[in-house]
C-alpha cells in the first residue's frame, strides 16, 4: 500500500479543510478478483493496480461534501436504479461476482467530537487484513480514523463485518462502536476501457460507469456497446511516452496516403528516405489491410479511404492480366498498384502488378482473400451494406471464389499453392498447402457467405461455400493440429497402411520429424503446423496462420486456448525482445541452402526466415482478446513501445530474439505503424474486435467424422 500513501496524505489535507457535515461511508466496487489476491499479501500490496491510486485521486476531485452525499442518497432512491443492475442493492449476482472487489472509505468521528471540532484533532490510519499504516501527521487532542478495507464477496459476509467493525481506541476504553448505515456507489471495473481520470471533471453527482463486455464474451455483445467518446480511443490513453508514440504513428500514417484524382486510395508500403524505393512506393493489397483497419477503428472513423481502395482494386481486377504469353484467371486481384503522372497526357494513371514484377513471378493468392475480409470489416464498421450489395462488388467476390472453388484433381479441401504467393513472398518451403493460405481462405469463405446475395447464381455459390467450409474446417482441425499427445502418436505411426481406416493417412515417416520439435513442444499448448501433404509435415510455427485460424474460428475453442498457452510457454522463442516471429525456427545450414536456394535475404533469423515482424502485433492482440488473454497482448505491446519508434518503425528485426534492426529492413514501414495502432486501439476498446473476428458456426463446429473413420463405409 506504499504507493497510495501520497494520495492518503492529500485526503488528510482535504479532511482538515473541508470536514463532512455528518458521518458517511462511501463504498466503491472497483477492480478484479485477481487484484484482491495481490492485495491480501504484503508482496502483492506493493503491486496494487494504478487504478486504485486513480480512484483515490478521483475522490479528491469529487470533494466529499454534503451535496455529494445527498446526491448519492438520491441515486439510491431513484426509480431508475431498478433498471440498472449495477445499482441494485439486493443483487446477489453483483455481490458475489468475481469481477468486483470492494473498497470502503470510513469517515468516523471519535466519541465526544462535534461538527465544530478543530481540524487539527484528526489522524488517518490505513488498516488492512495484514496490519495498519499510521499517518505521519499525528495530533495531540482527539482522533478521527479513516479506514480503507479491501474485501471480496458478499457485503453480508461475517468476516467482513468483523473487520469493518473493528473497535477503535475509544472502544477499547469501554465505549461501544455503533455500526453506521451503508452508502455506496457501485462501479463495474473493465480494464479494457481506458478513461483518463485527469479528464473527468469534478461533478456534484457521483457517476455510474456503463458496463463493457469482457474479453471472453460473445462477439454479439460488442455490437451493443455505447459508442460514446468516453469508451472510444485512438490509442492515446497511456503514459506520456506512449501517447507521443501514438500521435507520431497517426501522423506518419497520414503522410503515407496515396491520392488518385484527389481521393485517397491507399497507403505507401514504406517512406524510408534513406533507401532505394524499389517497389515500396506502391500500394499493396496485403499491406493496406492493417492501414484500412486502423482507419476504421479510429475515433471518429475514416472509412472513405477504405471504400475508395476497395472500389479501385475491384476496378483493377477487371484488367487483362498477362505474364509473358499466359493470361491469368479473371478473378485474380492485383498484388499492388501505384499512381503515376503522365506528363504527355497531363493526367494521373494507375499501374497494377499481378505478380509479373514480383520475386519469382508468382501471383498473389492472398490478395483476393484480404480484399473480401476488408470489405466485411468496412461493412461491420459503417453499416454501409449498399457497397457490398453493388452488382460489381458481388461479381468481384464471385470471381475470386470461383477461382478457388473450381473443380480439379484435388483430394483435399485445401488450396494448392506455390512458394511466394503470400506474405512470405520468397522461396521458403511453403509450397503445398500452407496454413496461412488455408486460414485466409476459410476466413474469406465465411465473410463472403455473409455478404453474397442469392440472386444471379449466388445461391449455388453459397451452397458450394457451405460444403467447402465444412470439409476444410474438419481437415485443418484434424490433420494440422499438433500438441504433445498428437506428437507422440505421430512418433509411433506405422507406415504403408493401405486401408480406408488408416491412421497415418498421409504416410508420414516418423523419422522425418525434426529433433527440435520434441524440445519445443510443451506439455501444455499446441498449434496448427505449417503444411500437410503426402509424406510430408512441415512442423514449423507460422504466427499469421494460427492467429487467423483463431479469429475465423477455424481452430476450435480448445485449440485456440492451447495456441495461446504455447505462446506463453515459449515466449522467449516466439516473441523474444521484439514481437513477433513470423516463423519458428529458422532454416539453417543444409536446409537453408536447399529450401531457400542460398537466398541472401532469408539467412537464418532474418526477414522471412525467423525474422521478427512488428506488424504481426495486431494479429496477436486480436487473438488474445478473443481468447480472453489480453495480458499476453499487453506484454507484447510494452516490448514494442520500448524500441519501435526510437528505431524508426522498421519493417522487421533480425536475430534469434529480434534484437537487431533487419539488415535490409526499410524504416517507416507503414504496416509496422498501423499494426501498432490497431493493437493499441483494440486493447483499449475490445469492441473493435467485431470488425476482424467471426463467431463460431454451430453447423460446422462438431464434424461427424473422426481421424480414423473419415471414409464412408
Amino acid at each position: 500500500m506504499a504507493r497510495m500513501a501520497p494520495t492518503l496524505a492529500q485526503l488528510f489535507a482535504l479532511l482538515k479543510n473541508d470536514e463532512p457535515s455528518d458521518d458517511s461511508e462511501i463504498g466503491i466496487l472497483f477492480g478484479t478478483s485477481s487484484e484482491i489476491l495481490q492485495a491480501e499479501s504484503p508482496a502483492g500490496a506493493n503491486e496494487l493496480s494504478v487504478r486504485e491510486a486513480e480512484v483515490a485521486e478521483w475522490l479528491l476531485d469529487l470533494q466529499y461534501k454534503d451535496s455529494s452525499v445527498s446526491a448519492t442518497e438520491n441515486e439510491s432512491s431513484s426509480p431508475e436504479k431498478d433498471s440498472d443492475p449495477l445499482n441494485k442493492e439486493g443483487s446477489k449476482a453483483i455481490e458475489k461476482s468475481p469481477d468486483y472487489i470492494e473498497i470502503y472509505l470510513y469517515l468516523d468521528k471519535p466519541s465526544g467530537s462535534s461538527k465544530n471540532a478543530s481540524p487539527k484533532s484528526e489522524e488517518i490510519s490505513l488498516i488492512s487484513e495484514k496490519g495498519s499504516l499510521e499517518s505521519k501527521e499525528k495530533q495531540k487532542e482527539s482522533e478521527e480514523k479513516s479506514l480503507i478495507s479491501i474485501s471480496e464477496g458478499s457485503l453480508e459476509s461475517k468476516e467482513e463485518e468483523e473487520s469493518l467493525e473493528k473497535p477503535s481506541d475509544s472502544s477499547e476504553k469501554g465505549e461501544a462502536l455503533t455500526p453506521k448505515p451503508k452508502k455506496s456507489v457501485r462501479m463495474k471495473c473493465n480494464e479494457n476501457v481506458s478513461v483518463s481520470v485527469s479528464e473527468i471533471p469534478s461533478m456534484p453527482k457521483l457517476m455510474t460507469l456503463k458496463s463493457c463486455p469482457s474479453v471472453g464474451m460473445s462477439l454479439e455483445s460488442f455490437d451493443q456497446i455505447d459508442n460514446s467518446p468516453m469508451f472510444r480511443s485512438n490509442g492515446a490513453s497511456g503514459n506520456g511516452e506512449s501517447n507521443a508514440m501514438v500521435e507520431e504513428a497517426w501522423e506518419l500514417l497520414k503522410k503515407s496516403y496515396v491520392y488518385y484524382k484527389g481521393k485517397e486510395v491507399g497507403t505507401l508500403a514504406a517512406m524510408d528516405p534513406s533507401a532505394e524505393t524499389l517497389n515500396y512506393n506502391q500500394v499493396f493489397v496485403r499491406d493496406f489491410f492493417p492501414s484500412g483497419l486502423a482507419c476504421l477503428m479510429k475515433d471518429p472513423p475514416e472509412p472513405e479511404i477504405v471504400k475508395n481502395f476497395l472500389l479501385k482494386t475491384l476496378h483493377l481486377q477487371g484488367w487483362e492480366k498477362r505474364i509473358d504469353n499466359f493470361t491469368l484467371g479473371e478473378g485474380v486481384m492485383p498484388a499492388s498498384f501505384k499512381v503515376l503522372f503522365d506528363s504527355h497526357r497531363l493526367k494521373e494513371t494507375l499501374i497494377a502488378d499481378f505478380g509479373g514484377s514480383a520475386i519469382g513471378r508468382v501471383a498473389p493468392l492472398d490478395s483476393g482473400f484480404w480484399w473480401i475480409i476488408l470489405l466485411r470489416s468496412y461493412t461491420k464498421c459503417t453499416r454501409d451494406y449498399a457497397l457490398a450489395e453493388l452488382p460489381e462488388v458481388q461479381r468481384g467476390m464471385k470471381l475470386i471464389l470461383n477461382l478457388c472453388l473450381s473443380d480439379g484433381f484435388d483430394t483435399f479441401p485445401t488450396l494448392l499453392c506455390a512458394d511466394g504467393c503470400s506474405m512470405i513472398d520468397r522461396r521458403m518451403g511453403i509450397y503445398g498447402y500452407p496454413i496461412e493460405i488455408q486460414a485466409l481462405f476459410y476466413f474469406a469463405l465465411r465473410c463472403a457467405r455473409q455478404m453474397l446475395k442469392p440472386e444471379r447464381g449466388g445461391k449455388e455459390l453459397i451452397e458450394r461455400i457451405d460444403k467447402r467450409i465444412t470439409a476444410l474446417s474438419f481437415h485443418i482441425q484434424q490433420y494440422y493440429w499438433l500438441d504433445f499427445t498428437q506428437l507422440n502418436k505421430i512418433y509411433r505411426y506405422k507406415t504403408e497402411e493401405y486401408s480406408h481406416t488408416a491412421v497415418n493417412k498421409f504416410n508420414v515417416i516418423p523419422e522425418s520429424i525434426p529433433d527440435w520439435v520434441f524440445d519445443f513442444m510443451p506439455l501444455r499448448g499446441g498449434y496448427l503446423i505449417g503444411n500437410v501433404s503426402p509424406a510430408r509435415m512441415d512442423f514449423r510455427w507460422f504466427l499469421l496462420g494460427n492467429c487467423i485460424a483463431i479469429l475465423s474460428c477455424l481452430a476450435t475453442g480448445a485449440q485456440a486456448t492451447a495456441i495461446m498457452d504455447l505462446v506463453e510457454e515459449r515466449w522467449e522463442d516466439l516473441v523474444g525482445e521484439m514481437p513477433l516471429k513470423i516463423v519458428y525456427p529458422a532454416l539453417e545450414g543444409h536446409d537453408w541452402r536447399t529450401v531457400t536456394g542460398f537466398d541472401p535475404k532469408n539467412t537464418r533469423w532474418s526477414y522471412h526466415n525467423g525474422g521478427s515482424w512488428p506488424v504481426l502485433l495486431w494479429l496477436l492482440t486480436a487473438a488474445c482478446i478473443k481468447t480472453g488473454r489480453p495480458q499476453i497482448a499487453k506484454r507484447a505491446i510494452d516490448l514494442v513501445e520500448q524500441r519501435l519508434s526510437k528505431d524508426g518503425w522498421p519493417e522487421y528485426y533480425d536475430g534469434k530474439t529480434g534484437r537487431y534492426i533487419g539488415k535490409q529492413a526499410r524504416k517507416y514501414q507503414t504496416w509496422s505503424i498501423s499494426g501498432y495502432l490497431i493493437a493499441k486501439m483494440m486493447i483499449e476498446n475490445p469492441s473493435n474486435l467485431v470488425m476482424i473476428s467471426l463467431e463460431e458456426d454451430k453447423r460446422i463446429a462438431n464434424p461427424r467424422l473422426t481421424r480414423s473413420a473419415s471414409f464412408p463405409p
